[in-house]
């Protein structure tokens, strides 16, 4: 069934939150109203869902301001998701391999001044310049992923729209003079609002993969940071494991990473 509009103009503004978007406040409710199309009182609820989850502070006569996320939840991180180190050797070359079998539409492409939350995923200043782009990935049978991507500005400057409709962007890193490194990445699941879903061709609602990955350099140095949707129909992440120490041992360790596609 589909989704209340409160709850699709929610996931839309929890999304952009988490993006921070609104590093200024949020827009005032007569102005969502405009944007959405939609009563007050429907942009009313969105907004006390997401003051209920603490992500927003509203007080009367004042604009609705974005909270900072918990030190709990760390860079990208939630309760409950699966986080790795990933082996660079395994994991690049596969998603070079994806880039390279699928096709790309840029949608955007842009430098802007980085949120406190970029600035902090990439060790930069608040307000540094970063290259935001936002691409969908395809395979034959259609939408694959939604990406989006932040890069240091005086890394970016190398490669625009032309070379990221091309090219993996972990190719046009390597192609800049970045020796990448390593990799973090976290995995969870996300519902699809309404812009992933146009993009993605699904319902409102969905369940999506969401993954958020931070690569370094050789030199320990934020390169990218990589916020990803993907449709779980058409998306496989697959990662072998192997045990360390004894038989009473209790680590895991990956030493193969893959990523499947149809």
């Amino acid at each position: 069934m589909p989704l209340p509009k409160y709850h699709q103009i929610y996931l839309v503004l929890r999304e952009q939150l988490d993006e921070g978007r609104f590093a200024e406040g949020l827009p005032g409710e007569l102005a969502l109203v405009a944007q959405f199309g939609v009563a007050r009182v429907t942009v009313r609820r969105a907004l006390e869902q997401l003051a209920a989850e603490g992500l927003i502070a509203r007080n009367p006569g004042r604009r609705t301001r974005a909270l900072p996320p918990t030190a709990a939840a760390g860079v990208g991180g939630h309760d409950g998701e699966a986080t790795g180190r990933a082996n660079l050797r395994g994991l690049l070359e596969n998603l070079v391999t994806m880039g390279l079998r699928t096709s790309v539409k840029v949608i955007d492409v842009a430098t802007i001044t980085a949120s406190s939350q970029v600035a902090d995923a990439l060790k930069l200043n608040p307000g540094d310049p970063v290259q935001k782009a936002v691409r969908v990935r395809s395979t034959r049978e259609g939408p694959l992923s939604h990406i989006t991507t932040y890069v240091p500005g005086d890394i970016a400057r190398r490669f625009g729209r032309r070379e990221l409709a091309k090219k993996p962007i972990l190719m046009l890193l390597e192609e800049s003079g970045v020796k990448v490194g390593r990799a973090h990445q976290t995995i969870t699941a996300r519902l699809a609002d309404n812009v992933l879903a146009q993009h993605l061709e699904v319902a409102v609602g969905s369940a999506l993969l969401a993954v958020r990955r931070l690569v370094y350099d050789d030199a320990e140095r934020p390169v990218q940071w990589l916020h990803g949707f993907y449709r779980p129909d058409r998306y496989t992440y697959e990662m072998q494991l192997s045990r360390v120490g004894g038989i009473d041992a209790k680590v895991w360790v990956s030493q193969d990473v893959s990523a499947q596609f149809n």
